[in-house]
């Protein structure tokens, strides 16, 4: 480069120059949406909130909200008339000139009927939406729970590791008098590390559910707001009231029986398009020398179904309508099994939940402290410490996962019910 002389940076081309523009125009709408999304994300959720929250924002739920725009457009479409045909014919011979229309005539309400079919599908969409929603309502249970015991898991965790430290000092201190080898302070230091790894392995289980459920209400990834439902139990339905409850408001079968009046609808407008239409036409003519200046002719021509009698279209629709009706008596059947069985799986694992806390977890809480008095006062070695902490953490990791499978087969009962328990 000559001195005094400035570099000329090359500008890029003007397709490049769109492409940098889009680019930048994305990311700054990305960041205008993470920005307000992470704004809108609130310090404490529950459940319910949770809930109303994914019914706002989800997705999912919003795609399915979108496609009901499709049908009722059909229903203008079904809804539309035929059109009429408007000729103009000149000839050498007379008349020389000729205007003519022509207007079909629907008969067998086949425009009633198309406008009951489209409407039906409307009815079939609808119901497919409430279905998503509930789909949505119990994926938003499990991974709302999931993240309950992922944060609960990572304090057990932290906790663990607090008298992992504490048993590594007091191991150090017997080592440093003499009252204990160089093997139990090892022993504590392996313990504190495997404590350390467990909390570090919690904490990335934390990250990865909050993620799941951040995703399922539309808040960025890294959202934390605090969940304040616990891992508890509540009244569950028995299965004879869940059954009953899938029987009557089972969405997946609303979305069957609303397939079933599509399928007698379409039916309906196959019957009624195996008659023909008749189309009406009127000519005015002119310039027949000799004959007359204005002159007329009327005409009425109708299809004769010799060769194309929409008798297959019936069938198909029939057959459509009695595979219909199996399937939905077929689901009916599966569905009160699949409640049972739910059903079953909640109340087993609500008796579980039910035995750590009033059993099981306090009875473990005592026997810890009591292996901590006994080894600082020298009665018991580090082994039958660290085996009394290590039983304690298995006992409270199985509480914990107790309350997550009641909560798991809750949602799997409001799936199976198809409709929510509560």
């Amino acid at each position: 480069m000559y001195p005094g002389v400035a570099a000329r940076v090359p500008r890029p081309s003007c397709p490049a120059r769109e492409r940098l523009r889009r680019a930048g125009c994305a990311a700054a709408i990305a960041a205008c949406w993470m920005a307000s999304a992470r704004a809108q994300t609130p310090a404490s959720l529950t459940l319910d909130e949770a809930l109303a929250r994914a019914l706002d924002a989800n997705r999912t739920i919003q795609a399915a909200r979108v496609g009901r725009a499709i049908d009722v457009a059909g229903i203008r479409v079904a809804g539309q008339r035929p059109n009429p045909d408007v000729s103009v014919e000149e000839a050498r011979d007379a008349p020389h000139l000729a205007i003519a229309g022509a207007i079909p005539i629907e008969v067998a309400g086949k425009r009633g009927k198309r406008i009951a079919a489209a409407e039906a599908t409307l009815a079939v969409t609808e119901a497919e939406i409430v279905q998503t929603t509930v789909q949505v309502r119990s994926d938003v249970r499990r991974a709302y729970y999931q993240a309950v015991a992922s944060t609960r898991r990572l304090a057990i965790a932290q906790e663990l590791e607090t008298i992992a430290a504490r048993l590594r000092d007091a191991a150090r201190d017997r080592f440093q008098t003499g009252a204990a080898p160089r093997l139990e302070q090892l022993q504590a230091e392996l313990a504190l590390a495997q404590a350390g790894n467990d909390t570090a392995s919690a904490r990335g289980d934390l990250t990865a559910s909050r993620a799941a459920l951040n995703t399922l209400l539309a808040y960025p990834p890294d959202a934390a707001p605090a969940l304040a439902d616990p891992l508890e139990v509540g009244p569950l339905p028995t299965v004879a009231q869940a059954t009953s409850l899938a029987l009557t408001t089972n969405t997946e079968l609303k979305v069957l029986e609303r397939q079933i009046d599509e399928a007698r609808a379409r039916l309906a407008l196959a019957q009624a398009n195996r008659h023909p239409d008749p189309s009406v036409t009127g000519t005015l003519t002119y310039d027949a020398p000799g004959e007359f200046t204005f002159g007329w002719r009327a005409a009425v021509a109708v299809a004769l179904p010799v060769f194309t009698t929409g008798k297959p279209e019936v069938a198909v629709a029939q057959a459509t309508l009695d595979r219909a009706i199996a399937q939905r008596d077929a689901r009916a059947t599966q569905i009160a099994g699949d409640v049972a069985g739910a059903a079953a799986r909640a109340a087993s694992a609500r008796q579980a939940v039910e035995r750590y806390q009033t059993q099981i977890l306090p009875a473990s809480v005592q026997v810890e402290q009591m292996a901590e008095e006994s080894y600082r006062s020298g009665q018991t070695g580090l082994s039958a410490l660290l085996q009394a902490v290590q039983t304690a953490r298995e006992i409270r990791q199985r509480a914990l996962q107790a309350g997550l499978e009641y909560q798991t087969a809750l949602a799997d009962l409001e799936r199976a019910v198809g409709s929510p328990i509560r």
